[in-house]
């Protein structure tokens, strides 16, 4: 076994009934704590260098909610959920309406900037950690959100937000169903990069409109931060020039899912959670699998050892599945409250949990 370092050795998993934080304990992860029990957590920010993180829970009735920590995820306060400002009579479309914060990321460059992404359709910029959120309006406000729609929920989302490591006022965000949008600016403006998706389950005329396509899940190599891999509702996509075009890839078994995850050093090294596409929305055959490259794509292994290979019926939700900064271990959760990991980039795996409440989200300290 590989010695855990400080930034592989702790994870957390966001589920339907609370947030369980994990622990490395010799050979094995452990459950440590667990907040929030009983209450949808639907993503977690895990801690900076300073101990700070975030948790957004969806309660129903009582609407959004937006937890902090200081002493990562000991002691928890409430804190301002993003909120949209009043809808004016001529705004048609969707109700400008918190629904879900379905992604929470960071610059990661030491500083307090947060970013959320929202359904509906939302982007949100912290400046001071979460403590309070404005709108990034100059997206909310492109005409081309009118054409959004929603993918597997009635509303349009973002579920990916891929700051650029090099270039801190640089974004891309992932919108289901509105395609990849990119800011090199810090949010003023924004270009719509999807070119090369393709949607085949629109309409012949819209297959290759690039704001039309459903990226279920976009993340970057922090190495080389010009290489990201999409899963898209209609297979998989990788680019190489920082999202100006995007090229299909085909994985055995099927190229149909919602995860994806990239190695930190290495960008032509991701895995992926295959499925049976649409009405079934299982693994293939009943097993449960996950398809690896180690060369941009062009070839892959698909890896059991230690999986479920039969009746398994777990479906892994687009952030049910991580890889920390040593580019081995890997985190994956299921809707069935199946969690896995592996220290040897997916070779093996070892079963976690079979008994979690349904996971939302699994993310490294």
């Amino acid at each position: 076994m590989h010695p855990a370092s400080p930034r592989t050795d702790r994870a957390w998993v966001a589920t339907r009934k609370g947030l369980f934080e994990l622990r490395l304990q010799g050979a094995s992860w452990t459950i440590t704590r667990v907040n929030f029990l009983g209450d949808p957590v639907t993503m977690v920010l895990p801690p900076d260098h300073r101990g700070r993180m975030l948790a957004a829970l969806n309660l129903g009735h009582f609407g959004v909610k937006l937890h902090a920590s200081d002493d990562a995820g000991v002691s928890w306060r409430e804190v301002a959920a993003p909120a949209f400002p009043k809808q004016p009579p001529e705004a048609t479309g969707v109700a400008w309406k918190l629904v879900l914060v379905w992604s929470l990321e960071s610059t990661g460059d030491g500083h307090d900037t947060v970013w959320a992404g929202t359904i509906p359709g939302g982007l949100f910029k912290s400046i001071d950690f979460g403590a309070s959120w404005q709108l990034v309006d100059a997206l909310w406000q492109r005409p081309e959100r009118a054409d959004w729609f929603g993918g597997g929920y009635p509303e349009p989302g973002i579920h990916s937000i891929c700051p650029h490591p090099q270039q801190p006022q640089e974004l891309l965000v992932g919108v289901s169903c509105g395609g990849a949008w990119v800011t090199r600016d810090g949010g003023a403006d924004w270009q719509l990069q999807a070119a090369g998706m393709r949607a085949g389950y629109m309409p012949p005329e819209h297959v290759e409109n690039p704001n039309t396509q459903d990226p279920h899940r976009i993340v970057r190599c922090a190495a080389r931060p010009e290489v990201l891999w999409c899963q898209h509702h209609g297979g998989i996509w990788r680019s190489g020039d920082n999202a100006a075009s995007w090229q299909a890839v085909s994985a055995p078994l099927s190229s149909f899912g919602f995860a994806v995850a990239v190695h930190p050093q290495d960008a032509d090294t991701a895995w992926f959670v295959p499925a049976v596409k649409d009405e079934k929305r299982v693994p293939v055959d009943a097993a449960l699998v996950v398809n690896r490259t180690r060369d941009g794509g062009r070839s892959f292994e698909t890896l059991r050892w230690g999986l479920p290979q039969s009746h398994a019926y777990d479906l892994v939700y687009r952030h049910g599945l991580d890889v920390a900064a040593d580019g081995r271990s890997l985190l994956m959760g299921s809707t069935t409250g199946g969690l896995w990991a592996t220290r040897d980039a997916g070779d093996s795996w070892q079963t976690v949990s079979l008994n979690l409440p349904p996971i939302f989200a699994v993310r490294f300290g």
